[in-house]
């Protein structure tokens, strides 16, 4: 399995498209109906790009890296080649949003991906999963000249994983943006808080579990402090809302440690 096409030009694709150019394997198209973004990206990987479904270049496995509402219709529109692979990249799609006659997997690295933004591939979890058991050595060969973690998970299993991503990546973000907003409502920059993230990202990941090295009011159950910080999100209802609930969840869990 050494010719790839990768199919979509979003910040995923980008950054997959860099690593299997890197990695010796041969990334002989980006497919992408977004011209100015597939031309772009493939130009990063020094690729060719095309969005013309009749052009589709030949190859042994195509990764559909797109919208996760889009997989099935795009995999679906595919010309493939007989005894082709296609394999989508989403954490939270089931495998058979594939179409059941295809060799389909799933190749779903676990990482947050932005666009210009470089990574190490090599060292993102990659998630596989087929339903053809023949198919399973090569697919995970394929892997490992990307990454050197590579997971076998079922649908059920991968869905799990996408949702703690969402609540360790996606809303530890958002809780950045809001300490953010927060700051520089009282004249600060953000960069005040940086040194704080970093040590907080640090400890976390040094610990054996980030509940170990949990700290401030809440855990403490300093009632009168969460009262005051209340108090100064009046305002704003549903950031007061949100400071109660994760306060709540992190006294209450907390009392079982």
């Amino acid at each position: 399995m050494e010719r790839v096409v990768i199919v979509g030009s979003g910040n995923l694709a980008e950054a997959l498209a860099q690593a299997v150019a890197r990695s010796g394997l041969q990334l002989v198209q980006l497919f992408a109906r977004n011209a100015a973004r597939g031309e772009a990206v493939a130009a990063l990987a020094g690729t060719q790009w095309t969005a013309d479904p009749a052009r589709l270049a030949d190859a042994d496995i195509y990764l559909i890296s797109v919208s996760d509402k889009a997989v099935g219709e795009v995999a679906a529109a595919l010309p493939l080649p007989a005894g082709a692979v296609v394999a989508h990249t989403a954490g939270s799609v089931p495998l058979d949003a594939l179409p059941a006659h295809a060799r389909r997997a799933v190749f779903y690295p676990l990482q947050t991906f932005t666009k210009g933004r470089s990574v190490d591939f090599s060292q993102i979890p990659l998630f596989l999963e087929t339903d053809d058991e023949s198919l399973r050595p090569a697919l995970e060969a394929f892997a490992r000249r990307l990454s050197h973690t590579v997971v076998w998970a079922d649908s059920a299993c991968r869905a799990k994983v996408h949702l703690a991503a969402v609540f360790a990546c996606n809303f530890i973000n958002h809780m950045y943006a809001v300490g953010e907003g927060i700051v520089r409502s009282a004249g600060l920059p953000f960069d005040i808080l940086k040194p704080l993230l970093a040590e907080t990202a640090a400890k976390a990941l040094d610990a054996a579990s980030p509940a170990d090295v949990q700290t401030g009011p809440a855990v403490r159950n300093d009632l009168h402090t969460m009262a005051r910080h209340r108090a100064l999100l009046a305002a704003d209802p549903r950031l007061e809302n949100i400071y109660s609930i994760i306060s709540n969840n992190i006294w209450e869990t907390s009392k079982k440690i």
